[in-house]
């Protein structure tokens, strides 16, 4: 199977950015955490079935499809609701990162895992890259993205890991923090690396 890096990162902290430059100069494939957690929830897929079982028909759209923002409502306002939805869709994003990952076919793989460490899903990867940004520029970016004011985006930062305990994980950290920060010298080094150990693992 190919050398895994588990590419994580607080909110607004430039993940997808740092995935996107990796594929699309390097041509590095990605398993990204985020968009298996849709699929496994797509209209027609046993995760919504499920959750529409649990919920009711509130849980819906008028196109039987999830509306997030009821879900998102139901699971904030209550713990137990949000470790069942957890328990539920866990084990089924695990699963499908793992067939994912076996059908990799570049030297290397990108796992993009925003809670990584949450989680502690890092056994997933071989080594671990950390997109590190403090937190001030985290707000910023995450407020002007996102259009929401400062209270929630500290509230989600607050929510996440701490950058102290994401950097502890880490085997590579790229630095996002400036406007302009010149991610490409970094990416490209981290990949020099990369196929250097990819090679070995062989």
């Amino acid at each position: 199977m190919a050398l895994i890096i588990g590419l994580t990162g607080g909110i607004a902290s430039g993940k997808t950015t740092v995935a996107n430059l990796f594929h699309d100069q390097f041509g590095i494939e990605i398993v990204d955490a985020d968009v298996i957690a849709r699929q496994v929830v797509e209209k027609g897929s046993e995760g919504l079935q499920a959750i529409h079982q649990h919920f009711g028909d509130e849980i819906l759209t008028a196109d039987s499809e999830l509306n997030r923002a009821e879900l998102r409502k139901r699971i904030f306002a209550n713990e137990n609701e949000k470790a069942w939805v957890n328990q539920l869709l866990h084990p089924m994003i695990r699963q499908r990162m793992e067939q994912k990952l076996k059908q990799v076919t570049s030297p290397y793989a990108l796992l993009v895992v925003p809670l990584l460490t949450e989680n502690n899903l890092q056994h997933m990867a071989d080594r671990v890259l950390v997109v590190d940004v403090d937190e001030e520029t985290q707000i910023e970016r995450a407020m002007s993205r996102d259009k929401v004011p400062m209270e929630q985006a500290k509230s989600i930062l607050a929510a996440q890991a701490t950058r102290e305990q994401r950097l502890a994980i880490a085997d590579d950290v790229i630095k996002n923090n400036a406007k302009n920060q010149k991610l490409l010298p970094q990416i490209t080094e981290l990949h020099k690396k990369y196929l250097a150990i990819s090679r070995k693992n062989l």
